[in-house]
């Protein structure tokens, strides 16, 4: 996902390490890794900002210490934080922070005081308007940061603690389940008699998606866009920030038009999303912008291919073994991997043992052009339209969860 979104376009990567992140789940860095991590987005001219945004105890400030410094010392470039035991630490390390949207930031006032801490820069709550950053935007010369995609809590700025009390797991920890996420039922003991609670989830809304107003955005002084993208795949990450990335560029060219706008759209939604929504920037949410369905409404789904045995670099050729379906020209794949991130291709001409064939069947050796460097042993993944009967449920039994 590193290089994915690095390759695609970002300016700056938010992760987490294990600990003390909003998505302990996910696949987290190690502080081992910091180094290596910061390196290389500092290679690349991207910056490095390590996400420290949970609430801590007094038996963790020990640890908490130990990746402030260890941050320090490898060079990152903010530390996103909230609680103040971890804005004291970067205060004494002299390491730069910003303030998470975890704290719920909606005015200037609040902003000034964060300012007098030392912050360099705010993540403002998700509730707010287009018009409140305006205002917002001309009262304070402090950097300001917003999200533009991803997904939503329904709860005030994702504080909720439905996930902690039904399941012992702690949205504010980054240990969420998601339990808003499921349809629930109205259920009459005496009767034995239950209803669905209609036909929308109303405690999950849909994703968020600001393509079609995001030269407003732009306009409205935001200094940085943030995609939220922890736990979502690698395919995700590269396509929603390769499309934001198209956007921004063609605001400054001078291009961004209506036509352009829903082209950019499609290509969003064709990777994991809940249907999309503007949130609060435009309106108050109403019934429109809470999901209709559990799981994901993407057009598109992946389907493993096979793996790439070896790459020519002088003749730009990919080598690939096919070990699951047959594939032919003119379909569209995936090639992933840690160093490659990942590249999104037709497949052009295909050969078996140099000669040209309609198709690689499964067990074939297939060789194709490729203008990417791709890597041994990188995931090939084909893109297939999605059917609704290929829709994602989630784990609800406490047993499936454990």
């Amino acid at each position: 996902m590193l290089n994915a979104v690095i390759n695609n376009g970002a300016d700056a990567v938010y992760f987490g390490i294990d600990g003390f992140n909003m998505r302990v789940l996910a696949e987290n860095f190690q502080v081992n890794d910091l180094s290596e991590i910061i390196d290389l987005c500092h290679a690349k001219n991207v910056k490095a900002h390590l996400a420290l945004n949970t609430i801590l105890y007094n038996s963790e400030i020990e640890d908490a210490e130990n990746i402030v410094s260890e941050a320090k010392r490898a060079g990152i470039d903010y530390i996103i934080c909230w609680d103040f035991s971890i804005i004291a630490l970067c205060k004494k390390y002299f390491v730069p922070f910003c303030i998470s949207t975890q704290a719920s930031i909606s005015n200037a006032a609040s902003i000034e005081q964060y300012q007098l801490l030392g912050a360099k820069r705010v993540v403002l709550a998700r509730e707010c308007s287009l018009k409140d950053i305006i205002d917002i935007r001309r009262k304070t010369n402090v950097e300001i940061e917003t999200f533009i995609h991803g997904a939503m809590c329904i709860a005030l700025s994702g504080r909720c603690f439905m996930s902690q009390d039904i399941f012992g797991r702690s949205a504010n920890r980054g240990d969420c389940i998601q339990p808003c996420r499921r349809e629930y039922e109205i259920y009459d003991g005496r009767k034995d008699y239950s209803l669905l609670l209609g036909k929308d989830y109303v405690m999950s809304s849909k994703d968020l998606c600001t393509i079609d107003f995001l030269d407003h955005l732009i306009e409205s002084g935001i200094d940085s866009f943030k995609i939220e993208g922890r736990k979502r795949s690698p395919e995700y990450a590269a396509k929603v920030t390769s499309v934001y990335r198209k956007a921004i560029d063609a605001y400054y060219e001078n291009r961004l038009t209506g036509e352009l706008k829903e082209e950019l759209k499609k290509e969003l939604s064709s990777v994991y999303n809940r249907g999309f929504t503007t949130g609060f920037y435009l309106h108050e949410p109403d019934n429109d912008d809470f999901a209709h369905e559990e799981g994901n409404s993407a057009s598109e789904r992946k389907e493993f291919l096979g793996e790439v045995i070896n790459y020519y670099k002088q003749n730009k050729v990919a080598y690939v073994a096919i070990k699951n379906v047959a594939v032919k020209e003119g379909d569209k794949i995936l090639i992933i991997g840690g160093t490659t991130g990942v590249v999104e291709m037709p497949v052009p001409k295909l050969f078996v043992d140099e000669k040209p064939v309609e198709s690689g069947q499964k067990g074939d050796k297939v060789t194709f052009l490729c203008d990417n460097l791709v890597r041994p042993k990188d995931k090939v993944y084909i893109i297939r339209p999605r059917e609704a009967k290929d829709k994602q449920k989630f784990a609800w039994d406490k047993k499936e969860i454990s």
